[in-house]
């Protein structure tokens, strides 16, 4: 189910948006919904990284468990090769 939502826009912003629907072939309906999904999106999975970092971070002070940067990167580079192996051992700092 569609819900109606107002939004107030300056002058300047509204004219862009009908001259891109007109190149585009759009409506502004169309372009705005556009717009506002794209951004939630965006903003959606920036949040999520913010989290797994936290957690990540978290999880670093309760534990000491890392990976170096020189471990991950040698296991990166073996990606889609048949030298390819498990991931790398985590160390520990306590």
């Amino acid at each position: 189910m569609a819900t109606t939502m107002g939004v107030k826009l300056d002058e300047e912003t509204c004219e862009r948006l009908k001259s891109l629907g007109m190149l585009k072939r759009r409506s502004t309906h169309w372009l705005m919904r556009e717009a506002i999904r794209e951004y939630l999106n965006k903003e959606e999975a920036a949040e999520a990284r913010n989290r797994e970092a936290d957690e990540a971070w978290e999880t670093y002070q309760r534990t000491g468990e890392f990976v170096t940067n020189e471990a991950m990167t040698a296991w990166f580079d073996t990606w889609g090769t048949s030298e390819e192996g498990p991931e790398p051992e985590t160390e520990c700092r306590r």
